[in-house]
């Protein structure tokens, strides 16, 4: 258990949670809207004329990368490594927008703000989310392919 944990960064974590819940509730409680980043994204970028108001949505997909940022001078820089390469990045980052607008959201929205709310919708699409993470896991190490 160890090894697992060994490049664990709580404080990092913790801030990033506490800003994610802040930025979460003060769209929710101030503006009465969910805040999950693929629905905003793409509002941001013009895929689709539903939800938030377009600016809004382009302040808050700009200060996804300006929160991080703020976190890096706060605490130090959080390291991300990307061993299968970036193509395989931008496939799973495909298929995951894929993905969040086949569930209608994604882990932000269902999983932060909707099981906040208690949403049945939000429950069935995290424990969605969670089962299939595990199995690709599983399966990616009975392949050889994991880490």
């Amino acid at each position: 258990m160890g090894d697992l944990l060994a490049n664990a960064m709580p404080v990092q974590g913790l801030i990033g949670g506490l800003m994610i819940g802040t930025a979460s509730a003060i769209m929710l409680l101030g503006l009465g809207r969910i805040a999950g980043v693929s629905g905003l994204a793409a509002r941001a970028v013009g895929i689709t004329v539903d939800g938030a108001p377009r600016p809004l949505s382009i302040a808050f997909v700009i200060g996804l990368p300006l929160g991080a940022a703020l976190v890096a001078i706060l605490v130090g820089p959080v390291e991300a490594r990307f061993e299968q390469g970036l193509a395989a990045l931008i496939i799973a980052g495909l298929v995951v927008g894929f993905g969040t607008r086949l569930g209608s959201g994604c882990t932000s929205g269902h999983g932060v703000c909707g099981m906040s709310r208690l949403s049945a919708r939000s429950l069935v699409a995290t424990a969605t989310f969670m089962i299939t993470g595990f199995a690709t896991v599983a399966a990616m190490n009975a392949l050889g392919l994991g880490q």
